[in-house]
């Protein structure tokens, strides 16, 4: 029996560094979302500024279109790395986006987005993580593409670059607009 003891600590620690290795090979970007073809969760965001007198974000907004709902934040270095191709989508209308301020201190989403452009049709402050909680996400950026009918279509873990959009999402959003 004295043997078998010596053998536990080998054994956990084969245990546990099994465990760690599974978890690095995970990518939480191939997360699935428990909301793929369900219904968006309901929205009523204030403003980002913190007296912007904004409209916020609304599920009434985005109602009815085929449109991006982007999570972001200011302090979130994949959100900068995104930010120009949003920019760009903004600027060519390619797609309605509307965006959602994760966590941010008051006032601090509007700024930077007073800094480096503001790619959202409209945006509110979910500085509480609520919104974000319904959704599922895991960070920051995550965006799900929307339908007509309010149905969460696709979630994207990460930041939009040119490849994601010329290969995943612009094709998806392109095939919903033309679905009646």
């Amino acid at each position: 029996m004295r043997p078998l003891v010596h053998l536990v600590p080998v054994l956990l620690f084969a245990a546990i560094a099994t465990a760690f290795g599974f978890s690095l090979t995970s990518d939480p970007r191939r997360m699935p979302s428990a909301l793929i073809d369900r219904p968006l969760p309901g929205i009523a965001l204030q403003g980002l500024a913190i007296a912007d007198g904004g409209k916020g974000l609304h599920s009434v907004d985005i109602a009815g279109r085929v449109a991006l709902l982007n999570v972001f934040a200011s302090w979130c270095a994949g959100c900068q790395r995104e930010h120009p191709t949003l920019m760009r989508l903004a600027r060519d209308d390619a797609v309605k986006i509307f965006g959602v301020g994760w966590k941010d201190k008051p006032g601090e989403g509007q700024r930077w987005l007073d800094k480096n452009g503001n790619p959202y049709f409209a945006a509110g402050d979910d500085r509480d993580g609520r919104l974000a909680i319904d959704l599922g996400v895991t960070g920051v950026p995550e965006t799900f593409v929307i339908d007509r009918g309010g149905r969460i279509r696709y979630r994207h873990a990460g930041p939009i670059t040119e490849d994601v959009w010329r290969d995943v999402l612009g094709p998806l959003v392109a095939a919903l607009r033309k679905d009646r």
